[in-house]
């Protein structure tokens, strides 16, 4: 008598939000970014010095750290950009932390900051330089570097140094492809860079941050997670303004899940409360997600939720040692195969043997002479 095979029942209730749909790795290193990596390193033997920019709101999760290692031996200028977006008070916690690693930090806008202190910060810097050529009575012309991760603001910092638009800009990353030089003054010339990432964003917390900051292209990304995460942050750090900007509730920043009831349930977020509050539907009723997605994003990275610093000094160790990193690139590259002394010597002799080679035959002289 054949038994029945017992009955297993699963247990359908969904799984939260973040076990159904976690985040995939963010990583993102196209070709011209190894490309720009080569270029970085054979142009920096010919600058006086390098200007560094970072984005105020994260400044350390948006500084390259291969940079330590390419920059060694050059003074640096490290300009905090877009400052008029982050909390000034945490700005200046930033400022302090960089001036007691022996840095030049600055705080930058580039967008209306009078410019005058970042030009004596480049007189400073360059002038061991200027002062060595002038002892030979040559009126040396200071050429800086201006260096960056995507979507970090280096063509707009040039275009404010310049006094006017020069150098093409935009608001996503990949917008400069090529180096270009930027004649500022009759002596002083600026190195415009494309914006360079680091092979590996072994830190998956600072990749979310310059995911949240643009300076990762948006195809690739999970923008509807993303936004979701994002929304949840900025809420610990500013609930009143978060809420007056997207129009929600503080219970609709992280919804309750929905009892289970016998049947299968989208499970609500932030993004169904800001696509209510704003009377974004679809047909049949639905929320909009892509364009709440879209707004949540777009208006952080333009400052419109106000002025937050996603990032403070003590929220993660900082490390300025150099990272070997074109040591590494090169390991990566495939060694060229150098043939055993066996196999040369085999195929020099098949070559002397088929006329290809002619060998070389040490004569002595001859019997009788």
């Amino acid at each position: 008598m054949l038994r029945k095979a017992p009955v297993i029942r699963l247990n359908k209730r969904p799984l939260p939000p973040q076990e159904v749909f976690p985040l995939p790795e963010i990583n993102w290193y196209p070709g011209h970014m190894a490309k720009s990596r080569r270029m970085l390193a054979d142009q920096l033997r010919g600058v006086d010095a390098v200007i560094e920019l970072c984005d105020a709101r994260a400044p350390q999760a948006t500084r390259n750290p291969d940079l330590n290692y390419l920059c060694r031996g050059k003074n640096r200028i490290l300009i905090l950009n877009k400052a008029d977006l982050a909390d000034d008070a945490v700005t200046s916690q930033w400022l302090a932390h960089y001036r007691g690693m022996g840095l030049s930090p600055l705080r930058f806008n580039s967008t209306g900051t009078r410019t005058r202190d970042v030009l004596a910060a480049i007189e400073a810097a360059c002038a061991p330089a200027v002062e060595r050529m002038k002892a030979r009575g040559v009126n040396k012309t200071a050429r800086l570097m201006v260096i960056g991760i995507p979507n970090v603001g280096k063509s707009t910092f040039i275009n404010r140094i310049f006094g006017r638009s020069i150098a093409q800009a935009g608001d996503r990353p990949g917008v400069t492809r090529a180096k270009q030089w930027v004649k500022v003054g009759p002596y002083l010339e600026l190195l415009d860079t494309p914006g360079m990432l680091w092979p590996k964003l072994s830190d998956q917390g600072d990749a979310r941050m310059l995911a949240y900051l643009g300076s990762i292209r948006d195809e690739i990304l999970d923008s509807e997670g993303l936004a979701i995460d994002l929304v949840k942050l900025l809420y610990r750090l500013a609930p009143e303004a978060v809420c007056a900007r997207f129009r929600i509730a503080p219970e609709d920043v992280d919804p309750p899940e929905p009892e289970y009831d016998g049947q299968w349930h989208d499970v609500p977020t932030v993004l169904d409360a800001i696509c209510a509050g704003r009377g974004w539907l679809l047909a049949g009723g639905r929320p909009d997600i892509a364009r709440a997605s879209a707004l949540v994003l777009d208006e952080f990275r333009a400052g419109l939720v106000g002025k937050i610093s996603i990032q403070r000094p003590g929220d993660q160790a900082v490390d300025e040692a150099p990272v070997p990193v074109l040591q590494a690139e090169l390991d990566e590259r495939p060694a060229k195969k150098r043939p055993a002394p066996e196999k040369a010597q085999a195929g020099a002799s098949g070559r002397a043997r088929s006329g290809t080679a002619r060998p070389r035959v040490r004569r002595g002289p001859r019997d009788g002479r």
